[in-house]
Order: C-alpha cells, then structure tokens, then sequence
C-alpha cells in the first residue's frame, strides 16, 4: 500500500509505540525450556502511572523461582508473562496524577507484583515504587539495588538496627547479605558474617567485622549474644539462630516459616508458628519475624542518598546484554555470582 512520506512517519511511530520486546515466560520449567523473546504490545499507563524506557534490568533468586513453578501457589501469574521486577531508566511518559517525575527524569525501581515484566524495553510502574536513581552511577549499578536492598533495609528497620548493635548475617557475598552488611555498617553496628573461603576477603572489603568462613569454622562457635540475626538461608538456619541471639533479642528470616502477622496477609488465618520455633521464640524471650519485601518509592529515595554519600556500593558479578538473558538465568542457577547480575536492556 502506497503512502504519503508523512503518514509512512506516522505509522512507523505507531508501531515503535505499540510494540516492544521482551524476555516472557512462556511456561513453568527449566530456564532453557521456559523462557523466550517475544513481540508484545506497550505495558498501559494508569493515572498514577511512570512508563519507563529500560536501560538495565536485574534478576534476582525469586524469579528463578517462578520460572520453575515453585512459586506458582503464593505468586500465580498468567502465561506467558514477562520476567523481573529491577530496573533501571528513563521516564519517557507519566498518567495525569502523578506530581513527582518528569519526563527525562532518570529512576530506579523494584516495580510490584502486578506490573512484573522488566525485561523488556519499557515497563509501568506506579510512581509511588520508583525513586530518582543515585547520580553517581550507571543504570547498570542502579538496576541492581532495588529489590536486595530493599529487602535488607527493610529487615534491618523491622529489627530496629542501631549503633553498637551486633548483627549476624548470613550468606555475605549473595545480593541481600552484601547489601545488609554495608547498610548495618551505616548504621554503626558490629557486623558478624558467613561466606566461603573464596569470598572471605571480597566481604571483609564490604566493612564486616567478622567473617566467619563455614567451610573451615563454626558459627555458633564464634557468635554469642547477637542483638539481631538476619536469616537469608532458611530451614536449620532459622532455628539454629536462637543459640546465637540474646535473651530478648530479634530475629528476621526472609526464607524461614511465616510468623503469624505474616501469614494473614496471605489469607492464613488460622496459621500457627511451628511448634519448634514457637518453642524457641518462648524460651529466649526473642522475637521472630518473617519479612516479605514491599515496593517503596520513600526507601528507595534512603538508599539513593546513602549510596551518594558512598555508604553504599553497587556489588555487580556480571553485566549480560539484553540478547543473552537467558544465559544471564542460567548463571544465576548455578548459584555462583558473587554479587547481583544484570541485563543490559539499552
């Protein structure tokens, strides 16, 4: 069909404005299996709405887990369904309510469940979970941060972290726990931490006080009478926690059971904290608390201004081009990253 030079222009526009590419899964299973590039239209801008260009996008643990299906009972999700919730850019358009981004405004986000899909060249997010991104430094750095540190500062906050308290962190080198030791050491606590013995001078870099390498010693051996344990390992880790707290001290897990409080936002009203840990919590007069990470624009704003003070670095293993996310996947199943991975996007 022939055209006018100006309406050639404008439908060429409209199909840039229509379509976009995305890493979708299209199916629960393994990485190789499970995931494709597809054509997909345009996420739609609601009133309080940002669409953002994407420049770089991280993955993270929990979307290795929806991949494989593991979480398709607490996080159903239709299919297929474009993977990830970190990111990194530029705000190219805004709904008609939001007041506190521009366009051109450069942000990082940790976007909500609804609105997962930023592997793909754009993504909305609603602006109330999407900060201006720290200036001093790169999209790549920026995208790794939303979703590990919000969840160590919000387990921090929980636990009510404050100077000369003693944290015990587990698993330093991962994304979380190397966030969590620089934000404890912010906060002018003494920070014990577990790694293996490869990483044990990579984390003492990160400010720990104690590296503790569990191939060669005993954690419980060294930590006594810890003000908070942060638990990013879950199962004989949560309980094991309460020999190291102190009497009355607090432990937050974020893989451990679900406490109580927790389990009725999930519906569980009739949700009871195991027995063996119900006992434990009883006996050291401690605290448990499950946290589920929650988006937040405000905290995201928090760590911006740490990260600008230098109080927090961006700890990336590997930066992948948009065209081998899957390959990004399958490095991040193999459980080997030192740091975050990310997707170079634009």
């Amino acid at each position: 069909m022939e055209c006018s030079h100006y309406l050639c222009i404008e439908l060429i526009i409209k199909v840039v404005d229509t379509d976009m590419k995305a890493l979708q899964i299209i199916k629960y299973g393994e990485i190789k299996d499970s995931l494709a590039f597809n054509e997909v239209g345009l996420p739609s801008v609601q009133p309080n709405d940002v669409r953002i260009e994407v420049k770089a996008a991280a993955i993270n643990p929990i979307d290795k887990s929806i991949i494989l299906g593991n979480l398709k009972g607490m996080l159903p999700i239709p299919l297929p369904s474009t993977s990830a919730y970190d990111v990194s850019g530029i705000v190219v358009e805004k709904g008609n309510e939001v007041s506190n981004f521009e366009i051109g405004d450069l942000v990082y986000s940790r976007v909500p469940q609804e609105q997962m899909g930023t592997l793909a060249e754009f993504v909305a997010v609603t602006s109330d979970a999407v900060s201006r991104k720290p200036g001093n430094i790169s999209f790549e750095e920026a995208a790794s941060l939303p979703l590990a540190g919000l969840t160590a500062l919000q387990s921090l906050e929980y636990a009510g972290i404050k100077e000369n308290d003693k944290i015990l962190i587990h698993a330093g080198s991962g994304g979380v726990g190397s966030f969590a030791i620089q934000y404890a050491k912010a906060k002018g606590a003494y920070v014990y931490t577990t790694t293996s013995t490869s990483n044990v001078e990579w984390v003492k870099d990160l400010g720990a006080d104690r590296v503790i390498d569990y191939k060669t010693e005993d954690y419980k051996a060294i930590v006594k009478d810890a003000d908070i344990v942060f638990d990013t390992l879950g199962k004989n880790y949560t309980t094991e926690a309460f020999e190291v707290v102190k009497k009355g001290g607090m432990v937050v897990s974020i893989v451990g059971p679900l406490d109580e409080e927790s389990a009725k936002m999930f519906g569980m009203a009739d949700y009871k904290l195991p027995t063996e840990l119900s006992k434990l919590v009883r006996e050291k007069e401690a605290a448990y608390k499950f946290i589920f990470m929650h988006p937040n624009g405000s905290h995201l704003a928090e760590i911006k201004a740490l990260v600008e003070d230098d109080k927090i670095k961006p700890i990336i293993d590997k930066v992948y081009p948009f065209s081998e996310s899957i390959e990004a996947f399958t490095h991040l199943a193999s459980g080997r990253a030192k740091g975050k991975i990310v997707v170079k996007i634009s």
